[in-house]
C-alpha cells in the first residue's frame, strides 16, 4: 500500500478518493451523504472550514470572488436559511454565505494585513462580493442577527490551538443561542 501511495505521489495512475470514507475515518464514526440531510431534523447547522471547503465544497481555490458552491450544499445552506435556522462557519467557510446569502455579515479575522492575519486580503474580497465584514481577534465570533448567521476565523489566524478552540467555542455558543 505504501509503495502504491508513493508511485502515485510520483506521477503514477490518480489515486480515487472518496470524500465520504475519508470524512468516516477523520470523524471516526459514521457520516451521511449530505444529500440525504433533513433540515427539519435539526436546529442549527455549524460548517467547518478549511481547505475541503475551497476545494471541494466550492471553487474558491481556483475562482475565488466568481467561486461556486457545490449544489448539494448550496440547498442546505439556503434551506436552513429559509427556515430561520442559524448557521455557524468558521475560517474559510464564510466564504460560503457571502456567496449565497447576499449582504450578509461575517468575519474572517481582520482585514489589514499582518504576521497573525496573514490572509486578511481575503477580507477584502468578500467585501467586494457584497457583505459586510466585522473585523473579530481568534478568540470572537461575529452574530448577523438578521440572518442567523455565527463567523469566526479559526486557521484564518496564525494563533495557538487554544485561542482557536477558544474562538470555536464561541461561535458554537452563539449558534446554540439563536437555535
Amino acid at each position: 500500500m505504501l509503495w502504491k501511495r508513493l508511485y502515485q505521489s510520483l506521477g503514477g495512475q490518480e489515486e480515487k478518493r472518496n470524500i465520504l470514507q475519508e470524512s468516516a475515518r477523520i470523524a471516526r464514526g459514521d457520516v451521511a451523504d449530505m444529500a440525504k440531510l433533513d433540515v427539519s431534523a435539526f436546529d442549527a447547522v455549524i460548517i467547518p472550514g478549511g481547505f475541503g471547503v475551497a476545494k471541494n465544497l466550492s471553487d474558491w481555490a481556483v475562482k475565488n470572488k466568481d467561486c461556486t458552491v457545490l449544489p448539494q450544499l448550496e440547498k442546505i445552506i439556503k434551506a436552513f436559511h429559509k427556515a430561520g435556522k442559524p448557521l455557524g462557519m468558521c475560517c474559510i467557510s464564510p466564504i460560503l454565505a457571502v456567496k449565497l446569502l447576499p449582504g450578509c455579515e461575517v468575519t474572517v479575522g481582520q482585514d489589514e494585513e499582518c504576521e497573525k492575519f496573514p490572509y486578511a486580503k481575503t477580507a477584502g474580497v468578500l467585501k467586494e462580493m457584497g457583505c459586510k465584514h466585522v473585523n473579530k481577534d481568534v478568540g470572537e465570533a461575529h452574530v448577523d442577527v438578521k440572518n442567523k448567521l455565527v463567523t469566526t476565523c479559526a486557521f484564518m489566524c496564525n494563533a495557538s490551538f487554544h485561542q482557536i478552540f477558544d474562538g470555536i467555542g464561541v461561535l458554537v455558543k452563539e449558534t446554540l443561542i439563536l437555535a
